[in-house]
């Protein structure tokens, strides 16, 4: 890798959602996904993903994302799907399993399996998540990077 003198991205911390009401929001995602709350205040509240978070921030003030989102890793797809049943929460029409929040905030629903993102083995262990694997095709796009889990 060429050094350059810049830093280098290496992943993401958290992502912040603007919503209208942390304790509606929070109720919203109960109803879709498992999660544990990492911290509230009045005007925030923390949704843990191990070693990541995402940050719901009271004050949404724009209208509906359309093509802007942000992929949301889950263990089960197809958990994610009953859920937005029961909830009457309309996935997006295309290909992919996108739906809006009430605040208009646009989440893709990408599998743990089917992709290169990956979690180290002792943050999926802490999340009660060692189970989980990839699928070949992730496996081979890890590899290719020289990043294939080890077995």
């Amino acid at each position: 890798m060429p050094q350059s003198g810049k830093a280098r991205a290496v992943g993401l911390n958290h992502v912040a959602l603007e919503v209208g009401d942390i304790e509606e929001a929070l109720g919203f995602y109960a109803r879709i996904f498992a999660f544990e709350l990492r911290g509230k205040g009045s005007d925030m509240a923390f949704i843990d993903l191990g070693d990541q978070f995402i940050a719901l921030q009271k004050g949404r003030r724009q209208g509906f994302d359309d093509a802007r989102h942000f992929g949301m890793v889950v263990d089960d797809k197809d958990a994610v799907r009953r859920a937005l049943k029961e909830a009457d929460v309309e996935p997006l029409p295309g290909p992919f399993l996108d739906f809006l929040d009430p605040w208009g905030n646009r989440i893709e629903i990408v599998g743990y399996d089917e992709i290169q993102f990956s979690k180290a083995p002792n943050v999926l262990r802490g999340m009660g998540l060692a189970h989980l694997t990839k699928t070949e095709r992730a496996i081979q796009e890890l590899a290719a990077k020289g990043m294939a889990p080890l077995p």
